[in-house]
């Protein structure tokens, strides 16, 4: 039994042991990465410094150094969204940063100064103003910093003004576009209108040409009967004038018989 516990003892103290080791090395390996980092950086190799930064990061993905350096390389490469994530992760430790070691309040002052001038550069002047606002509560005397805030007030300024006129432009815009079509839509009324009216009109005048022709073939009706009551009488007439002289001419002759 008392074999078993020493065993166990020991292998305990092994375990802290090869732990303390394994930290030691990993330490080591990160101050390496970023050193080699280091020395890319100084001769504007940030390609090759990205990588070395990026190593140190596996090696511990909490290496406050690391991050930082890394977003410094991309920020040289004009890789400002990914530089943007490296700052971000700094800043989201801002607290925490300056409790275990005053020196790295320069360090966050600095991460706000470069998320500045990455709003600076895709023309977010909004966000500008307020990484720099942080960047000099941290470091009151940066005088970049202060001239940086001034011209992203003053480019904000200029963005807001020109939005506004924009908007104002864009409702003088609708406002003329509203009423090109009220005036579209009155003329369309207008037509229709004109349209019905000339339809009226027209149904009118076809109305009136039939009764016309109605009353004019009602005339001619009525012309022709009379036409055929007169040809009728004056046929009658003739034949009864026919009748008559025939009947003259049957006593005349009666007459010169007698007188034979």
């Amino acid at each position: 039994m008392n074999m078993m516990k020493v065993k166990g003892k020991i292998s305990i103290v092994l375990a802290v042991f090869f732990l303390c080791t394994g930290s030691v090395a990993a330490q080591k390996a990160e101050r390496k990465n970023v050193r080699n980092g280091n020395k890319e950086y100084k001769k504007d190799k940030y390609t090759e410094a990205e990588i070395a930064y990026r190593k140190s990061i596996e090696v511990n993905p909490r290496s406050v150094e690391g991050i930082y350096n890394l977003g410094n390389a991309l920020y040289r490469q004009e890789k400002y969204p990914e530089a943007a994530e490296q700052y971000q992760l700094i800043a989201g430790q801002g607290e925490r940063l300056i409790h275990e070691d005053m020196a790295n309040v320069e360090r966050l002052a600095q991460v706000f100064h470069n998320l500045g001038n990455i709003g600076m550069k895709s023309q977010e002047y909004q966000k500008s103003v307020e990484a720099y606002k942080q960047s000099l509560r941290l470091n009151p005397g940066d005088e970049d910093t202060r001239y940086n805030l001034a011209l992203a007030q003053k480019l904000l300024q200029d963005q807001q003004q020109q939005q506004q006129d924009q908007n104002q432009d864009q409702e003088q815009d609708k406002d003329k576009e509203q009423e090109q079509q009220d005036q579209q839509n009155q003329d369309q009324e207008q037509q229709n209108q004109d349209q019905e009216q000339q339809q009226d009109q027209q149904q009118q005048n076809e109305q009136q040409q039939t009764q016309d022709e109605q009353q004019q073939n009602e005339q001619m009706s009525r012309d022709n009967a009379q036409q055929m009551l007169d040809a009728f009488l004056q046929d009658e007439k003739d034949t009864q004038e026919k009748v008559k002289k025939a009947q003259m001419q049957q006593q005349q002759s009666r007459k010169k018989e007698k007188q034979w």
